[in-house]
């Protein structure tokens, strides 16, 4: 497990961008994938927003996905394991860079064929609690085809990264602009925030 902590640390240092191909095991990635099929099977995913709740907005024509916010109260089995790792990586974290952060929070989300979300921030302007971004992909057998890969763009070196399952990318919420590109598939992930409150 440490591996993939060290992996994640190490490509963030070097690059910005912290990635690891195997955060998640092929058996959790499972899991999770069939966890949130299931969800979207009886119409719990919603309509992405824009914003957070002080300052909600819908706008399809810049977020068109659907999600559904992880909670550990639900008790489901696989997503506590989710949890768990994320609560080590958080120890890991905290004690090998001194990050601070207290809590998180995620969600599952679904893109459809044509879905996409132009370029943003992930740290609100009228809250900076989130510190780092961190996304869990749960697609298996993903092609170039497929499209939908997340475009994070720095100067001279835009990054186009692919969703294939049990990747996890990481980076700064303040930092990067990034954008999910238009998917030719079904596409499905984890996404979510590590939070200094």
């Amino acid at each position: 497990m440490e591996n993939g902590f060290e992996d994640l640390i190490a490509s963030y240092i070097e690059n910005k961008v912290g990635i690891s191909e195997h955060f998640l095991s092929p058996e959790l990635a499972t899991h999770l994938k069939q966890n949130l099929l299931d969800l979207n099977q009886q119409s719990l995913l919603q309509t992405a927003g824009i914003g957070n709740s002080e300052k909600l907005s819908y706008d399809g024509a810049i977020r068109s996905d659907s999600i559904y916010w992880l909670d550990k109260k639900h008790n489901n089995v696989f997503e506590n394991e989710f949890f768990a790792q994320i609560d080590a990586f958080i120890i890991y974290l905290n004690q090998s860079c001194y990050a601070g952060i207290t809590g998180y929070e995620f969600h599952y989300s679904l893109y459809e064929t044509g879905d996409f979300y132009l370029k943003h921030l992930d740290q609100f302007k009228n809250n900076p609690s989130r510190k780092y971004s961190m996304i869990s992909y749960l697609n298996s057998n993903w092609q170039e085809s497929d499209g939908g890969e997340l475009m994070i763009h720095q100067e001279n070196n835009n990054q186009k990264i692919a969703p294939t399952q049990g990747k996890t990318v990481f980076f700064k919420s303040n930092e990067l602009v990034h954008e999910v590109l238009v998917t030719q598939n079904t596409r499905m992930s984890i996404t979510g925030w590590l939070k200094s409150d």
